[in-house]
C-alpha cells in the first residue's frame, strides 16, 4: 500500500462534500500538473491519502481511500489528463495544520513542507505514522 496527500481548497471542494459522496466517492478531477497526474497514475485501489484543505485552514482534516485507479478526467477532452476516484474513510480527530507539520523535524522532508504547491503528493510510511499520531489516531 502507498500513501498520498490530496489538496483541495475547501470553498471549491471540502472534506464535508467528500464525506457526503459516501462509499461511491468522487473523481479527483481538474488536476493540471504533470507531477500530480503521474502520482495519480501510480495509485492503486486501497491506497490511502490525507485530505488537505489548502488556502483556507491549511490543515489535514481526514483520510481518504483510492476507489478507482487512473482514468481519463471527465472535465476535459485533453487525453493528457487523468484522475482517480477517492472516498472518505474518516476524519482526523485533531486536524494537523501546515504550521504544525513544518514545526515537526520528523516531517522536514515531507512534500507538504518542501513543495507546498503540488496538489497530489506522495507521503512516506513514516510521515503517515507521524501525521496520524499528531491527528489523534
Amino acid at each position: 500500500m502507498a500513501y498520498w496527500l490530496f489538496k483541495s481548497e475547501p470553498d471549491a471542494w471540502s472534506w464535508d462534500q467528500q464525506v457526503a459522496k459516501g462509499a461511491a466517492g468522487e473523481e479527483w478531477h481538474g488536476v493540471r500538473n504533470y507531477q500530480a497526474r503521474n502520482n495519480m497514475r501510480a495509485m492503486k485501489i486501497g491506497d490511502l491519502g490525507f485530505f488537505y484543505h489548502s488556502n483556507i485552514g491549511k490543515e489535514i482534516v481526514g483520510i481518504v481511500e483510492v476507489s478507482a485507479t487512473s482514468h481519463p478526467d471527465s472535465t476535459t477532452d485533453d487525453p493528457r489528463w487523468d484522475c482517480v476516484d477517492i472516498r472518505a474513510v474518516k476524519p482526523l480527530p485533531r486536524p494537523v495544520t501546515l504550521e504544525v507539520a513544518k514545526a515537526d523535524p520528523r516531517l522536514a522532508a515531507m512534500a507538504l513542507v518542501t513543495n507546498t504547491r503540488l496538489s497530489v503528493q506522495p507521503v512516506t510510511e513514516a510521515e503517515w505514522t507521524v501525521i496520524c499520531a499528531l491527528g489523534g489516531l
